[in-house]
């Protein structure tokens, strides 16, 4: 199989069982734009690794220092198969154009809900807002039952936020966090936002403040980004 470039991933996709959510700091936006150049190059050159391998994006933060790596997954076995046979060799061979990356935190989640982008909406995704939310300890249903929140207090709302998109909240599979990948049209729509009143995106109200005051959450963040790199594998030559 080759590697295809797409626009965006789909977070949605009914046959991605896992997705990796990981960071590097790469130190300047100078680098950002280099590794991000590496990675297409190392992956364009190559065949796709893994059939289990679905998509792998790359998006670059808005803090000029960071990227995002996301990619989805048919299973966690799939995972291993590329950390064993391929994954080594392709990062060394970044690390040579762009030295001293640091690799931060790898975290796997399952997708749980989504707010998907309605039908007919091709609005470009031009800023990826990352939600991190961090639990005291492990427990599933407390994820789940804090993600229902939010989808309770976004059901009240008589309109949402001008120029989001989507929003895809994954679960981790260790049970102690919760990843919201969402999509606006620009940072500029979400910075708008945040500014409008309340804590966050969404109206002042006891359920919103549920959502932000809920029992057990120790921390998390939120974070923007660009999408710089999108890829998914290819039918054959040419593709």
């Amino acid at each position: 199989m080759t590697t295809h470039f797409t626009d965006r991933p789909d977070p949605a996709r009914p046959d991605a069982q896992i997705a990796k959510a990981s960071t590097w700091n790469v130190g300047t936006p100078q680098r950002q734009q280099e590794a991000v150049d590496a990675i297409r190059e190392v992956w364009g050159s190559r065949e796709w690794p893994h059939p289990g391998l679905l998509s792998y994006s790359v998006h670059t933060g808005e803090d000029g220092a960071t990227l995002l790596h996301y990619s989805q997954w048919t299973g966690e076995q799939a995972y291993q198969d590329f950390v064993r046979e391929g994954r080594d060799a392709r990062n060394a061979e970044i690390d040579a154009a762009v030295p001293g990356i640091e690799r931060l935190a790898l975290h796997t989640y399952e997708l749980y809900r989504s707010g998907p982008r309605a039908e007919g909406d091709t609005r470009e995704t031009g800023c990826v807002v990352i939600v991190d939310v961090e639990f005291d300890g492990p427990d599933a249903a407390r994820q789940r039952d804090w993600v229902d929140s939010v989808f309770a207090a976004l059901g009240e709302e008589e309109s949402l936020p001008a120029g989001g998109i989507a929003a895809h909240f994954h679960v981790g599979t260790d049970g102690t966090r919760v990843l919201n990948y969402a999509e606006w049209e620009s940072a500029e729509h979400h910075i708008a936002a945040l500014a409008a009143p309340g804590e966050g995106v969404g109206s002042p109200s006891p359920l919103w403040e549920r959502v932000q005051k809920y029992p057990g959450m120790t921390g998390g963040g939120v974070h923007r980004y660009t999408p710089s790199l999108s890829m998914e594998p290819g039918a054959g030559a040419g593709a």
